[in-house]
């Protein structure tokens, strides 16, 4: 069980000092969750935090790795039409990009096929993608959920995967994967992942 009550002083204590290390961490309580079948990340920290530790050290050092994304972009084919944010049903479900197309931290993003393409993209109806707009995928959440200081926790899992893993891509392309608090408030927090789409080339 996790024994700390303050999140900055949890992520250093088990070694969360980098952007690819939160990004990690963030895989590990998908994994957990997926193999204990449990609701969301909070739930997952509670009741098998050291599964997440396992996983989070084994992505770390390379003895696992995470699966391609063309996974995801079947898991998604396969799912019901519904808004990946809202989970709602509707006709016109739009294909939206997870990380704004519109990223610019070089000029090499305007045609880069990690953003591009059908990998960076999932079905949202128009009300979630107005309301997204340019937003990091975690910032979203974070204004969608303004009363849950972990809303980080309640993502879907095929959402944030897909997100990982392409965010993880242009991260490694600008050399930040290394970088610590990226945003400068002094925190390392799954906002520092999304930092990066607001950067300028």
């Amino acid at each position: 069980m996790n024994k700390y009550k303050d999140a900055n002083i949890y992520r250093r204590a088990i070694g969360i000092k980098t952007i690819q290390d939160i990004i990690f961490y963030q895989y590990a309580k998908i994994i957990t969750k997926r193999a204990f079948n449990v609701m969301n990340g909070k739930e997952a920290k509670k009741k098998h935090f050291g599964f997440i530790k396992e996983k989070f050290e084994a992505l770390k050092n390379g003895s696992i790795s995470w699966s391609d994304i063309t996974r995801e972009d079947k898991q998604l084919v396969k799912t019901e039409k519904k808004c990946i944010y809202c989970g709602m049903e509707y006709n016109n479900l739009n294909w939206e990009h997870i990380v704004p197309r519109s990223l610019c931290v070089k000029p090499e993003c305007e045609t880069c096929k990690t953003i591009q393409s059908i990998h960076n993209q999932i079905l949202s109806c128009k009300q979630c993608n107005s309301a997204k707009g340019r937003m990091g995928l975690y910032e979203f959440f974070k204004a969608k959920y303004p009363n849950e200081k972990k809303f980080y926790d309640f993502l879907p899992p095929l959402l944030e995967k897909k997100y990982l893993k392409t965010i993880y891509e242009c991260h490694r392309c600008v050399q930040t994967l290394d970088k610590e608090d990226l945003d400068g408030d002094g925190k390392m927090t799954v906002l520092d992942i999304d930092f990066i789409i607001h950067l300028k080339g």
